[in-house]
């Protein structure tokens, strides 16, 4: 399983790439408003950053086909080697999926709930598909489920190349459920990712060795 990083903060961006954990990066405009930058901007200097696909969202206020097409074709001109265009699950939206994918140009099918809405975007042509795990947890519906039945429908037919991303990531634990359920890719908050990295074993252990090395060689 990969991982992107969900984020519109570059400052995060940059750290976590220097990890080298990361191998792409998703936004929405409800992530970049909160940076408080140009929508356009923020997604051009990302990808100089990060080496991989990088979702950048159709407006929120954009209801039409034409006009996701359109404004998906503007995303994905801003760097056609990593840009793919983020499109939530409505039928205008598989629309605009089917024909920007159509004209070789990589899309995200956002704000997937159910398994069916998950395979009407594969068959639209997706190149990803993105469940939302933590939402339905929200709602007292085990979001992990939603991936791994995905997973086992997907594998049922060797023509659906679509792969999954599971979004919404809350923890660790979610992400480790993710690999487990067969989630192609992860996408985690920079909080997540930095919760991944620590235990307390590992911090006391970190820290006795230095207290050893201190006692016998000094500072």
């Amino acid at each position: 399983m990969r991982f992107f990083l969900d984020t519109a903060n570059v400052d995060e961006i940059r750290k976590a790439n220097d990890m080298g954990v990361i191998s792409g990066v998703t936004t929405n405009p409800s992530l970049i408003a909160k940076e408080g930058r140009d929508y356009a901007q923020t997604l051009k200097e990302i990808t100089t950053i990060v080496d991989g696909p990088i979702s950048g969202e159709v407006k929120a206020t954009t209801e039409k086909a034409e006009d996701m097409i359109r404004e998906g074709e503007e995303i994905y001109a801003l760097d056609p080697q990593h840009m793919v265009v983020k499109i939530p699950m409505t039928a205008e939206g598989l629309k605009a999926i089917k024909a920007l994918s159509e004209k070789g140009i990589p899309t995200n099918c956002t704000l997937i709930f159910t398994p069916a809405q998950a395979l009407l975007a594969a068959r639209a042509g997706a190149t990803y598909v993105s469940p939302f795990l933590g939402r339905l947890d929200d709602i007292s519906t085990v979001g992990m489920d939603l991936v791994a039945t995905i997973r086992e429908m997907f594998d049922n037919y060797g023509d659906i190349e679509t792969q999954i991303i599971a979004a919404s990531v809350r923890n660790p634990l979610h992400v480790v459920d993710c690999a487990l359920s067969g989630a192609d890719i992860a996408t985690v908050p920079y909080k997540v990712l930095e919760q991944m990295l620590h235990h307390p074993l590992t911090d006391s252990g970190i820290e006795k060795f230095k207290q050893d090395y201190v006692k016998v060689f000094g500072e």
